[in-house]
């Protein structure tokens, strides 16, 4: 979204100079009631809507989002219309498909407001966005807006990110960049109607309650050597019909229950998404790091994420998991409790070092007794 500044009130008309005046003409402006050309109108409605009085300003965006849908379509597709004002607008009317398209298709329209309205839209208007393969290129967060919007097509998503992998360009805003890229480094995409399809359906069913999975004590340090995965808790989802880039993109738009399942997809593109997605909690983070079964890059991954090991229950977990880097496991132990470092001079799963480390520093802390 861009800034919205105020205009430069010498460069409008006589008309709309006077209806910015000051006096009661400020609020028949916002209320729409004084005769104006519709470009003119829409700046004298942009002007009052950033007014530092709060009655007139919302009197301005009241008006502005009322305007007949016709009027605004004839008027946003014209490119001397200030960008600000096109900015104003796009947030105004999301309910009037005509007015959309002809923001979209304005060439006056700023990157950063296409940037929003690709995020909100529906599947048609992010495939006319789309088109723009100069615009995309030029401000990828276009890409990344496209990406995390789960009504836009996946054939789409694939050309746009194709597009920019092929051009060099890297998009900005997702986590996972380097494995969504990774999957489309093989040439041309081919758009598949069954992906879209499969794809819709898992996202759209991606809208459970994920608390179960998704909350808890996180500095508790886990009771048993490793977590059970509960077949209620991460029920399985459909994606067997899903191309490698759409799990890839359900895992990073999905649920706990989505992410649980793809983390352990034999694909490590796919698997590596999913703890690099920015909605995986703390709480997810200490149960993936308990399982031993898991690929050891996200063992790894979940060791060097600093927000994560800077919580208890989450250090005590990796260091109970082979998969995790000595050097990082001890590190981690420096913190332990007493009891949590007895027990792992029990663990039968962890490696002899690291039980030996355990062990000294256990006997450092009693004064070299031992006991």
């Amino acid at each position: 979204m861009m800034e919205h500044t105020p205009l430069e009130v010498v460069q409008l008309s006589p008309a709309a100079q006077k209806a910015l005046g000051a006096g009661p003409s400020r609020m028949m402006a916002a209320r729409g009631l004084l005769p104006l050309p519709p470009a003119e109108q829409l700046a004298v409605l942009y002007q009052l809507a950033i007014d530092a009085e709060s009655g007139i300003a919302q009197s301005a965006r009241t008006t502005a989002a009322g305007l007949p849908e016709k009027l605004l379509a004839g008027t946003l597709s014209d490119p001397k219309i200030d960008p600000r004002v096109l900015d104003l607008f796009a947030q105004l009317i999301a309910n009037k498909p005509a007015a959309l398209d002809a923001l979209i298709s304005n060439s006056a329209t700023s990157d950063a407001t296409m940037a929003t309205i690709v995020a909100r839209v529906g599947a048609r208007e992010v495939d006319l966005i789309a088109n723009n393969e100069q615009r995309l290129l030029r401000h990828p967060e276009i890409i990344s807006a496209m990406y995390l919007n789960k009504q836009a097509r996946m054939s789409t998503v694939d050309r746009v990110v194709e597009l920019a992998v092929r051009n060099n360009v890297r998009v900005p805003g997702l986590a996972a960049w380097d494995e969504i890229a990774e999957a489309l480094k093989g040439g041309p995409v081919v758009a598949s109607p069954e992906v879209d399809q499969a794809f819709a359906a898992a996202a759209a069913a991606a809208n459970r309650d994920d608390t179960i999975l998704t909350t808890g004590d996180v500095d508790a340090a886990p009771e048993n050597e490793e977590q059970p995965e509960d077949p209620k808790a991460t029920a399985k989802v459909t994606i067997d019909k899903l191309s490698i880039p759409a799990k890839i993109r359900l895992a990073t738009l999905g649920t706990a229950f989505e992410r649980a399942e793809l983390i352990r997809d034999p694909i490590r593109m796919v698997s590596m998404s999913a703890i690099k997605s920015p909605a995986v909690t703390e709480f997810e983070a200490k149960n993936y790091a308990s399982n031993r079964n898991l690929p050891k890059e996200i063992i790894q991954y979940i060791a060097g994420k600093r927000e994560w090991t800077k919580t208890y229950g989450v250090k005590v977990a990796l260091c109970r998991n082979p998969k995790t880097p000595l050097p990082a496991a001890t590190q981690m132990m420096q913190a332990f409790r007493e009891k949590d470092l007895v027990n792992l001079t029990k663990s039968k799963g962890v490696s002899s070092a690291l039980v030996a480390i355990a062990r000294r520093m256990l006997m450092q802390r009693r004064g070299g007794s031992g006991k």
